[in-house]
């Protein structure tokens, strides 16, 4: 079970921020640019924070993934009540999500200098994203499913920023943002077997 399968649950609760995109003359795209904008400056936030100020720097990135989350559903909500979603718009959403979650783990990784770790980390993030849209190039639905998708690492980056932010201890050598990456290395590759496995069987 990941929160992606709540999705759909929070369609009222977005109408505030489409009507402010809307009233703004944003477009979808417009809209998922500037969510890919936050990803970076969070990114850039994490990068900074251990060497500058931990603890507004780690606040401030997980500001920046919370708004990059919720931007991620407004563009899709926008799109669908001014009927101006198409291949285009969807390509462009999906190709900025994917460096929104590279800028995220590489500006984790670079923070606290553990290349290894990220370069684990991403590959099983990117594994877990590809098998889901992959499933629908095959003519199937898009796989949510898993152990962890993307809102549920969104959540875990936030959640690891304040840890950070507040923490200094460490276990084994590493603190909540290395322990967050051995995670996602580890899950992140696990969830997209299990992804592939859902699909295989459902061709």
């Amino acid at each position: 079970m990941t929160l992606d399968r709540f999705r759909p649950a929070v369609g009222g609760v977005l109408d505030p921020s489409v009507r402010l995109a809307r009233r703004l003359g944003l477009t979808p795209n417009a809209v998922s640019v500037v969510a890919f904008g936050m990803a970076v400056a969070a990114a850039a936030a994490f990068v900074a924070a251990p060497r500058t100020g931990p603890r507004v720097l780690y606040l401030a990135g997980a500001a920046g993934v919370v708004l990059n989350g919720w931007l991620d559903l407004v563009d899709g909500e926008l799109a669908r009540e001014t009927d101006s979603g198409g291949p285009a718009g969807d390509l462009l959403d999906h190709v900025l999500d994917r460096y929104a979650d590279i800028v995220l783990i590489a500006g984790l990784a670079a923070g606290v200098e553990r290349y290894a770790l990220g370069l684990a980390a991403v590959t099983g993030v990117l594994m877990t994203s590809y098998l889901g849209t992959q499933a629908q190039a095959v003519g199937l639905d898009r796989v949510y499913g898993g152990f962890v998708g993307r809102a549920d690492r969104h959540a875990l980056v936030v959640a690891a920023a304040i840890a950070a932010a507040f923490l200094a201890r460490t276990v084994a050598g590493l603190g909540a943002v290395g322990w967050l990456l051995v995670f996602f290395a580890v899950v992140g590759h696990f969830t997209a077997v299990q992804r592939f496995y859902y699909a295989y069987r459902a061709l």
